[in-house]
């Protein structure tokens, strides 16, 4: 989950630029489509972000702790 939240994240810089230089080659369907996959990269790493909190605050998330372990 974080690889695919910060991958997500980190394209976002580069689709700007992306943006702008289809924008200055009037290419505005490319600009548009450069728009579309940023927000569904925005949306894809919100979601991410959104899974990571869940697990965070779950007994699924990541090994045991010490006490689990004792437990067993």
């Amino acid at each position: 989950m974080i690889s695919v939240q910060y991958h997500s994240l980190a394209a976002g810089h580069d689709y700007g630029q992306y943006v702008r230089d289809a924008e200055t080659a009037d290419e505005h369907e490319i600009a548009e489509f450069v728009r579309t996959v940023m927000a569904e990269d925005s949306a894809r790493a919100k979601q991410c972000h959104e899974f990571l909190a869940k697990m965070a605050g779950s007994q699924k998330a990541g090994p045991p702790s010490r006490d689990q372990r004792a437990r067993c």
